[in-house]
């Protein structure tokens, strides 16, 4: 794996930088902000209100998305079951770095946790097994999986929703291409939504010929816009 640095980012929340790639792990204009735009109101706020909800994750990496659609499960008291894939897991010196508990407080009004219950649950989910489902908190449930993005065997019909928060395409082209993105779409459930922070041109024709109905939304601070693609 590529030498990883810790950063500041706008919000005052850190991400992990990649010097080799000039590429980080989230948006340099906050990454809380920005998993809570992309992920959260575009995302998990949309999804209609159901018993159980299975949320997929491409780039699980630190764990923010996670982080954030568990604190904000406090309101919704979804039964969520949370599949994370990633090939280079973060470790414990690196996510032990990492301010979200902090800077969550500061970025979402009433929040429904204090920073130190944030923090325990943050170990909770970075701390947790590997491969199978791992009870967080009563209604949150979370696999993380090690695999390679286009080797993992996706399951028929799944998930409600799909957050693709992958690298950027400059630095991994193949994991913006029709090929992964039909994997993803036949994993999701009719009406199941995926949400990811590009906008570029070639994803959206790649989602469209698999069927997917695309949107273009306003995007997170720093990019103008982003994706919502509906399996109909």
């Amino acid at each position: 794996m590529h030498k990883r640095q810790l950063i500041s980012t706008e919000d005052g929340s850190a991400t992990i930088y990649l010097p080799e790639w000039d590429e980080s792990y989230h948006s340099k204009h906050g990454a809380v902000r920005e998993a809570l735009h992309v992920f959260i109101k575009n995302g998990f706020a949309k999804i209609n209100a159901k018993d159980e909800v299975s949320i997929l994750e491409i780039g699980f990496g630190t764990g923010l998305n996670a982080l954030i659609s568990l604190v904000e499960n406090f309101a919704k008291k979804q039964s969520i079951l949370y599949t994370g894939l990633e090939k280079y897991p973060v470790n414990e010196q690196e996510f032990a770095l990492l301010n979200y508990p902090e800077t969550i407080k500061s970025n979402i009004e009433n929040l429904p946790v204090s920073t130190e219950e944030c923090g325990k649950l943050y170990k909770r989910l970075m701390t947790a097994d590997w491969e199978d489902f791992q009870t967080i908190n009563p209604n949150f449930r979370l696999r993380k999986i090690n695999t390679d993005f286009l080797a993992f065997d996706y399951p028929a019909d799944t998930f409600d929703l799909v957050y693709f928060d992958a690298f950027g395409a400059k630095v991994q082209p193949e994991l913006w291409t029709e090929e992964l993105f039909s994997k993803i779409h036949y994993s999701m459930k009719p009406g199941g939504l995926l949400t990811t922070y590009s906008s570029k041109g070639s994803v959206r024709r790649s989602l469209i010929n698999l069927g997917f109905e695309v949107e273009k939304l306003a995007g997170p601070p720093g990019k103008r816009e982003m994706i919502n693609a509906v399996k109909k």
